[in-house]
């Protein structure tokens, strides 16, 4: 997957992503795990995912929240994080994209949890449920794929299942067996998951 730099305005900042391009109108984005924990554009599972997303045929943009790499700003606590997925959002439209979908891991899952409008899919990657509030939870008609792994303890499936009725009672909830958080060893199992998930979207 080959990539360039971009920068994106959001505000009074600009934030800084990497741009895989694709013919068409059909985009995704993908939000990284918490910065105060070290997350970032460059996250294994964000790559992974962003990856699945190229190989079917999209334009893909992950970028860094604010405060994070070459973005500006400092680290807002969710909700200015929020305002700079839509503004990943809105430069993908002006790029052209008709179809943008959405992929958060952890934190970044539970940005998009909280600003899902204007996506066609949302696919939530270990949705910290066991250490962020996902306070009282809104039907995400969007959502298409909840993903987590066996052996994940801020993300555990037995926490996922009762917010996953609420958010949309028809989206896929896939645990895939013996991964940690981290999807260590598992980032193979991580891209077929999400493979599946985009083919299926692809038939419809």
């Amino acid at each position: 997957m080959t990539e360039r730099a971009v920068f994106l305005p959001c505000g009074d900042i600009e934030l800084e992503g990497r741009l895989a391009e694709a013919d068409g109108p059909r985009a995704a984005l993908v939000a990284h795990p918490h910065p105060l924990y070290g997350g970032d554009l460059d996250n294994a599972v964000v790559r992974t995912v962003a990856q699945a997303f190229h190989r079917a045929g999209r334009k893909v943009l992950r970028f860094n929240f604010r405060g994070v790499g070459a973005s500006g700003g400092k680290h807002g606590g969710g909700e200015p994080e929020r305002l700079d997925l839509r503004a990943a959002r809105d430069w993908l439209r002006g790029q052209g994209a008709e179809d943008v979908l959405a992929a958060g891991y952890s934190f970044g899952a539970w940005v998009l949890a909280g600003a899902p409008e204007g996506f066609s899919g949302l696919i939530l990657v270990s949705p910290p449920v066991a250490l962020l509030d996902f306070g009282f939870p809104s039907p995400l008609p969007a959502l298409r794929l909840v993903v987590t792994g066996e052996a994940d303890p801020i993300a555990p499936a037995r926490r996922i299942e009762p917010l996953l009725r609420i958010w949309n009672p028809g989206a896929a909830l896939e645990v895939i067996a013996g991964a940690d958080h981290f999807y260590t060893g598992a980032l193979e199992a991580l891209a077929a998951t999400v493979g599946r998930t985009l083919r299926s979207l692809q038939g419809k």
